[in-house]
């Protein structure tokens, strides 16, 4: 694939995942989750601050080039994943919570992300963002490609909301294709870095997912919130945008090695995720069966 489609269909490919996501949101979406205020919070704070520390601990404890490690904080700074929401519905999760933190930290994304690559780039290469290209394009680019798509989606969704209604399968399907022809593409490509530090950064993507959902869960359960809810919130944060992860490292810094960590994450990620869904699904049909039981002797 040259470069001069890579620079084109990456971009458009995440724009219409976004757009995607904005079509399942719905203004009630927000409102509903608005009245339950802990939850929201919690859910962006392990999503903005969460998932970077962990990710700069993971890079600094497994010791990664400075490359790898740059990418991995890009990754780790992406907002939450499309699947998400899909996930935190088979593990029997609070969807809409799921939904709207998707598309929320989407919007931080906007000024958290460049913040985090500047640190990162300072920390562990030695240089600045603005050294790269300007901190304000960045900005911009990203709210472009996130922010824009999810608000159009969701206009859509409210001016033609039967339509959208026959057409989001067929959406959903398209946007999850997108993304794993992007992970392909990418893996394809950057095939030798790849096999190269895969012994390196396999266990280091593996360790990251355990400890984002590990702590996610238990975070979420110290700060009060129900079941469904803490299953949200582990989930998305679990889940990395890594298709932005790509598109900054590839498009705006271009740098296509350190979308790597952003490649080896998304094949790894969704493992995590459907073990971690697994374990729910298996605790909640424990807790129905000894309800069930307690009921039947009394």
């Amino acid at each position: 694939m040259s470069t001069q489609v890579v620079s084109v269909a990456l971009p458009l490919a995440l724009a219409f995942i976004m757009f995607y996501l904005g079509l399942t949101l719905r203004v009630a979406d927000f409102r509903g989750v608005l009245a339950r205020p802990r939850a929201l919070a919690v859910g962006l704070a392990g999503q903005v601050l969460l998932v970077p520390l962990l990710g700069y601990a993971v890079a600094r404890g497994a010791a990664l080039e400075p490359t790898l490690a740059v990418g991995l904080m890009v990754l780790a700074a992406c907002p939450g994943g499309v699947s998400s929401g899909l996930l935190t519905h088979l593990a029997r999760g609070e969807v809409a919570l799921s939904i709207v933190l998707t598309a929320l930290s989407s919007v931080a994304a906007m000024l958290t992300l460049p913040l985090v690559l500047d640190f990162a780039l300072q920390h562990f290469a030695g240089r600045s963002l603005q050294g790269e290209l300007p901190l304000a394009d960045t900005v911009r680019r990203i709210f472009v490609l996130t922010t824009v798509p999810v608000l159009a989606g969701m206009a859509l969704r409210a001016w033609r909301p039967r339509w959208i209604a026959r057409v989001e399968p067929a959406a959903g399907r398209a946007a999850t294709a997108l993304f794993v022809a992007i992970v392909l593409a990418t893996f394809w490509s950057q095939r030798t870095a790849l096999l190269q530090h895969l012994p390196t950064l396999g266990p280091a993507c593996i360790a990251l997912n355990a400890l984002i959902l590990g702590l996610a869960w238990l975070g979420a359960g110290a700060a009060g919130l129900e079941r469904r809810d803490r299953i949200a919130v582990a989930t998305e944060c679990g889940l990395q945008n890594s298709a932005l992860g790509i598109y900054v490292t590839v498009e705006l810094l271009h740098a296509p090695a350190m979308s790597v960590p952003s490649v080896v994450y998304a094949l790894l990620m969704n493992a995590g995720a459907l073990l971690f869904v697994g374990w729910m699904r298996r605790r909640k049909a424990a807790t129905t069966g000894a309800g069930a039981g307690a009921a039947d002797v009394a």
